[in-house]
């Protein structure tokens, strides 16, 4: 099965109402096409240089979110035509894009990323601090919160995932509830190829697929 009708299988088994990203991260602008033709509206990817190259073949024929971590010095780089942020888990970051927008007059949707595992390794705001950071954020007027993403296990039984979904959908009611001007709890980013059904159960309205999309990387 090509990459057109892998991703038309998938699109097809997916509720109503949940996006399809797909995570392009070493994948050439041919593939991320062939994707497009299936019914890809939207990439994901990790690397600004990466990114940038992609969009310059590709442009507009999807929309680009970034779901790698943002280095601050290449944020200048990427809110020229990233779409939405996806990992936004400090101040120093959100301070950053708001600078960067603001000389564009552009405003940038994010979502604020959880480490709902409390892993040190793993980027993201921890569960019990997303509220103080969200308030902060909203201040910013270059800047939209549109919701939150979690990582999650990589690898291993998609089941394994499940408690970092839960306790990130706790979190997105919780924000949901607060009311906070300027933010709109619309999305919930969480899942990928191993992981995305089980997310989609735990509330996920944004799944994130690659391997399952273009096969295993090299």
């Amino acid at each position: 099965m090509g990459i057109k009708e892998k991703v038309r299988a998938i699109l097809s088994q997916l509720p109503p109402g949940v996006t399809l990203v797909a995570a392009t991260k070493t994948r050439s602008p041919e593939e991320i096409l062939k994707a497009a033709e299936g019914g890809i509206e939207i990439v994901g990817e990790n690397y600004a240089q990466e990114a940038e190259a992609k969009y310059q073949v590709i442009g507009n024929r999807v929309n680009w979110h970034f779901i790698g971590h943002p280095q601050r010095n290449k944020i200048r780089k990427l809110v020229r035509f990233i779409d939405m942020i996806e990992t936004v888990d400090s101040l120093e970051i959100a301070s950053e894009i708001e600078k960067r927008c603001a000389l564009l007059e552009k405003v940038m949707p994010v979502l604020v990323e959880i480490n709902s595992g409390r892993e040190p390794q793993k980027a993201g705001v921890l569960p019990e601090e997303a509220d103080g950071l969200i308030k902060e954020i909203s201040k910013y007027p270059h800047l939209r919160v549109m919701g939150l993403m979690t990582m999650g296990p990589m690898f291993g039984d998609p089941e394994d995932s499940r408690p970092y979904f839960v306790e990130t959908r706790k979190v997105f009611e919780r924000i949901k509830s607060l009311q906070i001007p300027n933010v709109e709890t619309r999305y919930l980013s969480m899942g990928m190829t191993n992981s995305y059904k089980v997310a989609i159960e735990e509330g996920a309205n944004i799944v994130r697929i690659g391997t399952k999309i273009f096969g295993s990387r090299e």
